[in-house]
């Protein structure tokens, strides 16, 4: 008899995260984008095979773009498309979020760092933040308040195993 389908799993969960863009910059807003993609390219991210710790959005023609995110396409992908593996991906928001991205960006400095890829029902979501660099101080501090939390759980759980 044939197994049924797991219907409770409903595709959901992190396809990558960008730690680096948590470390380098400061976020201040994020905004959740649909992100246009190719056939090939979904298999792919099915695989979990994408990097995208150097990418970036940019602004282009009033419309916003993933820049630098490389998804290596399958061995076992169609052989009559031609699979680039770095190529511009449009990212899909609505014209008003568009329009505070293009301000912020425009008037206030800011830069657009994605920081999560995710599966949200069948469909294939970047988080992007808005951001601002941070200085190496600011670097320091991050990596020392880090550490003082992690310190401050070991001594936490200590304490409580004593008593």
């Amino acid at each position: 008899m044939a197994k049924a389908k797991d219907k409770d799993n409903k595709g959901g969960g992190t396809i990558a995260l960008n730690k680096r863009a948590r470390f380098e910059y400061h976020i201040d807003q994020r905004y959740e984008a649909g992100i246009a993609l190719e056939g090939w390219e979904l298999k792919a991210l099915r695989a979990g095979r994408i990097n995208f710790g150097e990418s970036y959005a940019t602004v282009k023609n009033d419309e916003i773009f993933l820049v630098g995110a490389s998804i290596p396409p399958l061995i076992s992908a169609s052989t009559h498309v031609v699979a680039v593996d770095r190529r511009t991906r449009k990212l899909l928001l609505h014209r008003k979020e568009i329009d505070q991205l293009i301000g912020a960006v425009e008037r206030k400095g800011y830069t657009l760092v994605p920081t999560a890829m995710y599966w949200k029902g069948n469909k294939v979501k970047v988080e992007i933040g808005l951001a601002q660099g941070k200085q190496e101080h600011d670097k320091r501090n991050t990596e020392k308040q880090r550490d003082w939390q992690i310190e401050k759980q070991r001594t936490m759980r200590s304490h409580n195993r004593a008593a």
